[in-house]
């Protein structure tokens, strides 16, 4: 066993991305390019405004330019890859690389799983327990919040990136754009009983841990929000919900489609799609989401560009 993972170490992938549909090729190219040029600009530009405004200094936006930090990073681990596919001829990976976009992209997803989490309880304190909120929701506790996300995504991911070095690989072409679980997996010669039911184990834990923060969370929301007899506070308290809620269905909706697809060979190119959503499409529509249906966010951009021009005229 020592001798196969020694030469699995040396092993190079062929990654096939998209290559089933070379007529696409350029079109697929241009609209990946946009698509993470608008996620790259919109995730700093949601961190920078959040840096720069002091009214944006509230735990909502401390776990929001976190949740902009997290989908910036596995998006650029991704996405620069998935677009070097589409322009070369051949897109080989080492084993050591293949390992460690797995090990980050991985560790990144699953953060903003519980970071997303880590939101909805935070605005139900803000719904639930207004008068309270700064006091319940301390730096101290804001920042223990979050180191927790990334701990344990980190923890998640260095033991399914361990069950993936423990494994030797007989195959060399990956029918993905990226190492992705399953597609690893699938070229392996080992027995994967026992890889495939550790991912499925922390997949079932993730997903239920955090789904159940998020929807008691909003029942209390929701309960709280009904017994409140203005309509304009109504609408002020969902409002401060609504962009969190968008988020969460999409992300989670995506990964569900994910991982409850059985893996049969007609299915990868499903597969594919769903993980170009979370991967590539996600991190560009967080910003656009929170600075579109935000009106802190919209107060804090023209206060910042009015500033800038005042800067210039002077």
């Amino acid at each position: 066993m020592l001798t196969e993972r020694n030469d699995s170490a040396g092993a190079t992938f062929v990654l096939l991305g998209f290559s089933e549909f070379p007529p696409l090729k350029v079109p697929l190219f241009l609209l990946f390019l946009a698509i993470y040029t608008v996620a790259v600009f919109g995730n700093l530009g949601m961190i920078l405004i959040i840096r720069v405004s002091p009214k944006l200094h509230t735990p909502m936006y401390f776990f929001l330019s976190h949740l902009s930090f997290l989908d910036l990073c596995y998006s650029s681990v991704i996405t620069p890859e998935l677009l070097e596919i589409l322009v070369v001829k051949t897109k080989t990976v080492s084993f050591l690389s293949c390992m460690t976009q797995f090990f980050f992209g991985c560790t990144f997803v699953i953060t903003e799983v519980f970071m997303l989490a880590a939101m909805a309880y935070d605005r139900f304190v803000a719904v639930c327990n207004p008068l309270l909120y700064t006091v319940a929701m301390s730096p101290k506790l804001c920042a223990l919040l979050v180191a927790g996300t990334y701990i344990w995504g980190a923890l998640c991911s260095l033991t399914l990136t361990y069950c993936l070095l423990e494994l030797s690989y007989c195959g060399s072409t990956i029918n993905h754009y990226c190492c992705e679980f399953s597609a690893l997996l699938s070229v392996s010669c080992s027995d994967t009983h026992f890889s495939l039911m550790v991912m499925l184990v922390i997949c079932t834990f993730n997903e239920v841990c955090s789904l159940l923060i998020i929807l008691t969370s909003y029942v209390f929301i929701v309960v709280t929000i009904i017994k409140i007899p203005s309509k304009g506070v109504f609408r002020k308290a969902f409002s401060t919900c609504a962009s969190h809620l968008t988020a969460i269905t999409i992300f989670h909706g995506i990964l569900l489609v994910l991982y409850c697809v059985p893996k049969s060979k007609g299915s990868w190119i499903l597969i594919k799609v769903a993980t170009l959503f979370y991967t590539v499409v996600i991190p560009m529509l967080n910003p656009l989401i929170y600075s579109l249906r935000n009106k802190d966010v919209k107060e804090a951009v023209k206060m910042l560009i009015h500033t800038k021009v005042l800067s210039h005229s002077m």
